[in-house]
């Protein structure tokens, strides 16, 4: 069924083009008649690629329009998204929606967390510092800071 219309659109083709340009008929032409034949084919051919290229130039700038047309078309409209819910899962419910429950064990992520003490920081006592300048003036008192930081 296929083949047989696959068969008349060929020979319907051919119809179209033999109807529309006759075959050449090059015997008994003298060589001033075949470059007058040649000359002429090839005027007929830039006319023809004239006008092809007149049609890609419409083409190109329509397909500009529309690209133009449709970035404003959607900036009209705006991007609109939807809005987001912020959904709480448990531990389990994470491990449950993964697939097979039985292969999975419970975990709980809390349970293998190390806890971390805080380390509080020795805060120095703050002094007068004039008393301490006195005390710690001299060879004496560099001494005193030797031996109290040992």
């Amino acid at each position: 069924m296929l083949a047989t219309e696959i068969k008349e659109r060929k020979l319907e083709k051919e119809r179209v083009v033999n109807a529309c340009f006759p075959a050449l008929t090059l015997s008994g032409l003298s060589a001033e008649e075949l470059k007058d034949l040649c000359r002429e084919l090839n005027s007929k051919i830039d006319v023809v690629d004239e006008a092809r290229y007149d049609i890609e130039v419409k083409v190109d700038k329509n397909v500009i329009e529309l690209q133009a047309l449709n970035q404003k078309i959607t900036g009209l409209k705006g991007a609109k998204r939807p809005n987001l819910k912020r959904v709480k899962k448990t531990t389990d419910d994470m491990l449950g929606a993964c697939g097979d429950n039985s292969k999975l064990m419970k975990a709980d992520f809390k349970v293998n967390l190390k806890t971390v003490k805080k380390e509080e920081e020795k805060k120095e006592e703050v002094n007068d510092w004039r008393k301490n300048v006195e005390a710690l003036s001299g060879m004496e008192g560099r001494m005193k800071k030797f031996n109290a930081g040992q």
